[in-house]
């Protein structure tokens, strides 16, 4: 009977921990919307903003992080193998990019002082960049590690190139 109680235990513990391992591997990913979103609602808790101001703060950052969305990706930079024009194009190119994002800036700043103070809208742009940054940690670290898995067990002759 001792051994029918234990081997019942051992079963539900080992269903239990194994449901936990399950739910932890089939985590999704955020969306960069909902994303967006946590960040607002991380920023505007940082802030201690009142409920009303909050929603409105939420509201225009994620229309904000939207409209950069749209802008697309930052063109390529120039690299050695491209000609004069070309490395001119490009570099054109990723002025006009920044001068978009430089407009949108200026917009949401003018947006964000309706109902923020310039103290505030200072740290929300401070907090913004320490998110960027720990979200640029956490991706080139995760980039670095599956370099690493990828280059176990190989010759030093079959390493591919590093470029970043």
């Amino acid at each position: 009977m001792k051994n029918v109680i234990s081997l019942l235990v051992w079963v539900v513990s080992l269903t239990t921990f194994c449901g936990t391992l399950s739910a932890q591997n089939n985590k999704q990913r955020l969306t960069r919307e909902q994303l967006a979103e946590m960040q607002a609602k991380h920023i505007a808790e940082k802030l201690a903003m009142d409920d009303a101001t909050s929603a409105r703060f939420i509201d225009t950052y994620c229309q904000s992080q939207r409209e950069i969305w749209a802008l697309g990706l930052r063109p390529k930079r120039p690299h050695h193998s491209m000609t004069e024009e070309e490395t001119g194009q490009a570099l054109k190119d990723r002025f006009a990019h920044s001068q978009k994002i430089l407009d949108l800036r200026q917009k949401y700043y003018a947006l964000y002082s309706e109902f923020l103070t310039q103290k505030q809208i200072w740290r929300v742009y401070e907090l913004e960049n320490q998110m960027m940054k720990r979200f640029s940690q956490r991706h080139n670290a995760k980039k670095e590690s599956a370099r690493v898995k990828a280059r176990k067990g190989k010759s030093i002759s079959e390493l591919p190139d590093r470029k970043n």
